[in-house]
């Protein structure tokens, strides 16, 4: 069962996600019994004081990461090879990279999920979080979890990925060190309760390599729709078989690791470089090239100031694709609750207020 929390440690600041009730679960689904030994490599006291097992485990490779990342960059390399080139294959991987990127880890994984910035119907938000776990950016659980933990000590010692610690660091680098602190199921049910409440998704946590099965999955689909395609094209096996190594290669390979470094790009140079529209307590920045290649997230500045906001264009000209999206699914009825930015809000506090006292 789980460990009690430590009434010392503050809670989650609530204006980090919106409130939403959480339907159908109850605390008792929160019982792992059935993880796999030692899967969990730390206790609560971890989570309560991470400063303690940065030191001991700072020169650890963490290689169940290490691993996948080393793969799938080393398969996207393959692009430069003849044999797995084509025009199509790179339209493929920018289209997807857009797709998988927006759909799966700025909506569903970062919006949705970690903020609550929005509602949708639980069988289209498990189909979007399958759609992020095809681009291999862990489980939902651990991602909002760690996403959470940024946002309480953003550019502080206890930060995952503050590049105080250097830029190649808030990058990639924190994600190759080994964290104990941040696989422990207190540090789940402290920063990710709501999220590991649902049954999905603890399903992908009592099985830690389905996300691997589901990333495999993708591929023979890619291969299979590129030999299609040449098939029905030109009737050539050989080029049906061409065209279908190349499909994978691009739209799987290449694409995940675009989706990788555009993600990895809001934590580094959103923190950087870039201008702040407000003085926010962290070193948050609002990058118009990360902004352009990540769907919007690069209005890093506007999302910190404002976290559970749905919509990170607070000026004309500050292009949020992803919330254009949510709008989009909201006109089709599938996207609820919409939280809009905070002087919005502010203002149609203020409108509303005005008109009752208006009112004789």
């Amino acid at each position: 069962m789980l460990a009690p929390q430590n009434p010392g440690v503050p809670k989650i600041p609530r204006s980090l996600f919106a409130a939403r009730p959480a339907v159908g679960h109850t605390t008792s689904a929160l019982n792992f019994d059935c993880y796999p030994k030692g899967y969990f490599m730390s206790s609560v006291a971890s989570v309560e004081k991470p400063s303690q097992s940065i030191g001991l485990h700072a020169h650890q490779l963490h290689w169940r990461y290490a691993l996948p990342i080393a793969a799938v960059h080393v398969l996207a390399c393959l692009a430069f090879l003849p044999l797995f080139f084509s025009w199509s294959g790179v339209v493929l991987a920018a289209l997807c990279t857009h797709l998988f990127g927006m759909l799966g880890i700025n909506l569903c994984y970062h919006r949705l999920l970690t903020h609550r910035s929005l509602t949708t119907p639980l069988w289209l938000e498990h189909v979007l979080a399958t759609i992020a776990l095809c681009s291999l950016e862990d489980t939902p659980v651990r991602w909002v979890a760690t996403h959470r933990l940024h946002h309480v000590h953003s550019d502080e010692t206890a930060d995952p990925h503050s590049p105080n610690d250097g830029l190649g660091w808030s990058h990639a680098g924190w994600l190759l060190r080994a964290a104990p602190s941040r696989r422990s199921l207190a540090f789940y049910d402290r920063y990710a309760r709501d999220v590991i409440a649902d049954s999905y998704y603890r399903w992908l946590e009592k099985r830690p390599f389905t996300v691997l099965y589901i990333y495999a999955a993708q591929i023979p689909v890619f291969g299979a729709c590129g030999w299609i395609v040449s098939w029905c094209v030109n009737g050539h096996t050989a080029a049906a078989t061409q065209l279908a190594l190349s499909w994978i290669v691009w739209g799987v390979f290449v694409r995940t690791v675009l989706v990788w470094h555009q993600t990895w790009s809001v934590n580094s140079l959103s923190h950087v470089f870039g201008y702040r529209t407000y003085e926010t307590k962290e070193n948050s920045r609002n990058n118009w090239l990360v902004a352009l290649i990540a769907a919007g997230e690069g209005w890093h500045n506007n999302h910190h100031h404002d976290p559970v906001s749905a919509s990170v264009q607070h000026r004309w000209w500050e292009f949020d694709p992803t919330y254009y999206c949510i709008c989009l699914l909201a006109k089709l009825g599938l996207a609820h609750d919409i939280v809009l930015p905070r002087h919005i809000r502010q203002a149609r506090t203020a409108a509303a207020t005005t008109s009752r006292e208006l009112v004789p």
